[in-house]
């Protein structure tokens, strides 16, 4: 009989190192006045009434220069160019596939806009639409880069590098994109044998590193070996890592994903989901980014 794991419930203090340096933000609700001054132009979030400027949504007050706008803390994915993202295939169309992003509307991934197997580049012909379901089908995750945003806000992808194309065996997650953090690469081969694709759309691949990188395929393959028991148990201890920092909103980065990985050693992958554990690890990875910052 399976061991079963009761536990009372108790008041836990919120960690009190949260706020990021440089004082604290300015929050806001929906209602509330941001400011009475009219020379102030009115951004994103906000809404003008009675010569006041009111937020229309929960969140952070971003100003810049005489703009003010308000970031909400959830909300749905909103692209911009160059976003490395992770989404699923939704739907096969004429030259054209659908993609789950996360965010408001369906993305889109043309034809034209992939390299085709062997990172051949040439125009598209009808015989490569025929065979659009060989590359692609529903159900199958991929990475790919914003290209371009269209007048309702849909996010137009490419996969035109070998670093991008079809994900194969690995752990998806989905989190707030509030909590990635903007990086020069979102692709990550940490040291403990396993990597991440952090997508600014909020969705994480961990999977097991390559041993070499396979460019032949052109990004279509999927490798379906059976993954060994110590990469899983190393994906699995990611994953954990990555829900505890999510649970405290901290930022996700390599260096605060692996700053926490490495506190967890010491307890089972299991118990680092409990909130006492998860409180002790995350707190010792908040303390040694503060260090290394300092």
């Amino acid at each position: 009989m399976a061991a079963v794991t009761m536990r009372l419930p108790a008041v836990r203090a919120p960690l009190d190192s949260s706020a990021p340096r440089g004082g604290e933000k300015h929050l806001v609700a929906p209602g509330d006045t941001i400011t009475t001054d009219t020379g102030y132009m009115r951004g994103h979030g906000t809404y003008v009434e009675d010569d006041k400027l009111i937020a229309s949504v929960a969140g952070v007050v971003e100003r810049v220069n005489k703009l003010v706008c308000v970031r909400a803390l959830k909300a749905r994915y909103n692209g911009e160019i160059g976003d490395i993202v992770v989404g699923r295939i939704t739907e096969v169309q004429q030259k054209r596939w659908k993609v789950e992003t996360n965010s408001r509307l369906d993305s889109v991934l043309l034809l034209s806009s992939i390299n085709l197997p062997g990172g051949e580049l040439r125009r598209k012909s009808a015989e490569d639409e025929l065979a659009m379901r060989d590359y692609l089908q529903e159900g199958d995750l991929i990475s790919a880069e914003v290209q371009s945003i269209f007048s309702d806000g849909a996010v137009s992808l490419h996969t035109r590098s070998l670093k991008y194309g079809k994900l194969a065996q690995g752990v998806l997650l989905q989190v707030s994109p509030s909590l990635v953090k903007r990086q020069k690469t979102h692709f990550h081969d940490l040291p403990c044998g396993a990597s991440v694709i952090l997508g600014n759309n909020g969705f994480i691949w961990i999977y097991p590193t390559p041993e070499q990188k396979d460019d032949e395929a052109g990004g279509y393959t999927a490798n379906l070996e059976p993954v060994p028991l110590s990469d899983r148990e190393v994906i699995s201890r990611l994953r954990n890592c990555i829900m505890a920092l999510v649970t405290h909103k901290m930022m996700l980065f390599d260096t605060s994903i692996l700053y926490c990985y490495e506190a967890s050693l010491s307890h089972q992958i299991k118990d680092i989901l409990k909130p006492e554990v998860t409180e002790e690890i995350v707190l010792e990875a908040r303390q040694r980014l503060l260090d290394s910052e300092g």
